[in-house]
């Protein structure tokens, strides 16, 4: 449960104002069909947090267990500090002519490769070893913040204070990369 709980606040909010929910704004504008842009979304997180997750337990299978947990602290504090820097869409995403439900899915797929939230589930599986809580989690925690992005659009947007939920998001996921290192202290002790 800890793991599921975990990485759905941890995704949901790094989520707002993040590289895929600005894109989850642009499809709304651009498509106006939320439900089929909302389906997408959960197809392509899905594939997309099973991947990394997958590779988030393969590689603490690789990393003797006594250094497991200094390394997830550290990388959560890095992640801490990478959601201080709002993100931007590099250009439009793509209309295919399979409709809003395909274009969803390729542009966000391809958009959360590399991104802080594929990044940190990878972190979150190796963390605590429970790929399906974990994708799970991480999975609800997009959509969390997505699905309002979709639905209510842009003027969402310009009422949140993006640069608050920013500075809470990175103080958790400091304070997750924090408590994870003392524990990792009090076990080496």
């Amino acid at each position: 449960m800890e793991a599921f709980l975990t990485s759905a606040a941890l995704v949901a909010l790094a989520e707002i104002g993040d590289k895929t929910q600005l894109l989850s704004f642009v499809l709304a504008e651009l498509l106006r069909k939320p439900w089929p842009i909302i389906a997408g979304i959960f197809v392509a997180t899905i594939a997309n947090h099973l991947f990394a997750g997958s590779v988030g337990v393969w590689l603490a299978s690789l990393v003797d267990p006594r250094w497991l947990p200094w390394i997830t602290g550290l990388v959560f504090i890095a992640f801490g500090l990478w959601t201080l820097h709002p993100d931007s869409l590099d250009d439009d995403p793509k209309l295919h002519r399979a409709g809003a439900f395909v274009t969803t899915v390729i542009a966000f797929f391809i958009a959360e490769m590399g991104d802080k939230t594929q990044l940190a589930t990878v972190a979150l599986a190796a963390r605590f070893d429970a790929l399906f809580a974990v994708v799970i989690g991480t999975t609800i925690g997009m959509m969390l913040a997505n699905v309002p992005a979709v639905i209510v659009g842009e003027k969402l947007a310009q009422k949140l204070p993006l640069t608050a939920i920013r500075w809470i998001a990175a103080g958790v996921f400091i304070a997750t990369g924090g408590a994870t290192l003392l524990g990792a202290a009090g076990s080496a002790g």
